[in-house]
């Protein structure tokens, strides 16, 4: 079993996982068999996640930063998901992979991309590598070439930002969580909002509140768009849809790649429907996302351990 320092610690790169409107809506607790990470009912999105599925997946994502952590402490974790939580329990003793300790290093490096683009192109070996990890962690990576169906794509994506944004209450919660100041644990600050969205980007970004157009940013050369999904709809593929996606990010960032994260058409279900009817997709979409070249932004922040362990 894992002593505190080791746990504390584990805990404290698990945090740096994405979530939704930066609201780390995650609880650590020590069990008598292990660690249980859980979704906390005190940050619940309403209306921008009615059904707490995004919450689930940023719970997977800061599990898979878990289970880094512990394994390069050489104190690994078999991990198991179930309808409402993520369990970790220790496995047999072993020295990290090279992928663990590559996987590991990126955390407090990996950070979402809110902001412009290289207009360079990536190459084909680097985003086959991307999808060939996507579905040796059991999910799927479907890439949106250029041309009519990536224009489709970012039509649904407009769509579904449009419905959104009509809703009163969405946008109450957004300003509520896009509001403070960069040096806040929670939510997303002025510095790491990006630019406000120009209305000729291809790719809809949400709007959190950030300083005057810098341009168009539509993608640049050969852009790579993708859908992300995992074989499952229940809350416990969600959960693990989390773990698969965190060591995705983590991977691009290893690759030299930024990313940004388009959840909306996930969000209104009639457009997540028409994005996985044109994808062939037995199961839901979890994410659209676009990989690229772009200097480093600002990160956002996090709370501490002692805010997220009990």
């Amino acid at each position: 079993m894992w002593d505190q320092d080791t746990f504390v610690s584990a805990v404290g790169d698990a945090v740096r996982a994405p979530s939704i409107h930066n609201s780390q809506p995650w609880r650590f607790r020590r069990t008598e068999g292990g660690i249980e990470v859980r979704v906390d009912p005190a940050r619940a999105l309403p209306a921008t996640d009615p059904d707490g599925r995004a919450a689930r997946v940023s719970c997977g994502a800061a599990a898979a930063n878990l289970a880094l952590s512990l394994a390069v402490a050489e104190a690994p974790a078999d991990v198991a998901t179930h309808a409402g939580a993520v369990h970790l329990t220790p496995a047999v003793p072993r020295p990290p992979t090279p992928l663990e300790r590559r996987l590991h290093w990126q955390i407090w490096r990996r950070h979402t991309n809110r902001s412009p683009f290289a207009d360079t192109a990536v190459a084909a070996g680097v985003t086959t590598q991307l999808v060939r990890q996507v579905e040796s962690d059991g999910g799927w990576l479907d890439l949106v070439e250029d041309g009519p169906d990536l224009h489709a794509l970012a039509a649904l994506t407009h769509e579904a930002d449009t419905e959104l944004r009509a809703d009163p209450r969405y946008l109450a919660e957004l300003r509520a969580w896009s509001t403070g100041a960069d040096q806040d644990v929670e939510g997303v600050g002025p510095r790491a909002a990006g630019a406000t969205p120009h209305p000729g980007e291809l790719m809809t970004r949400r709007d959190f509140g950030g300083p005057g157009h810098e341009g168009t940013r539509d993608p640049g050369r050969g852009p790579v768009v993708a859908v992300f999904g995992v074989h499952g709809d229940r809350p416990a593929d969600e959960l693990r849809a989390g773990i698969v996606l965190q060591r995705l990010l983590l991977l691009a960032a290893d690759l030299g790649l930024a990313a940004a994260l388009f959840s909306q058409p996930i969000e209104v279900p009639a457009v997540r429907e028409q994005v996985r009817l044109a994808l062939h997709r037995s199961h839901d979409p979890q994410l659209v996302l676009r990989f690229g070249y772009a200097p480093s932004t600002c990160f956002t922040n996090r709370r501490p351990p002692s805010d997220v362990i009990g």
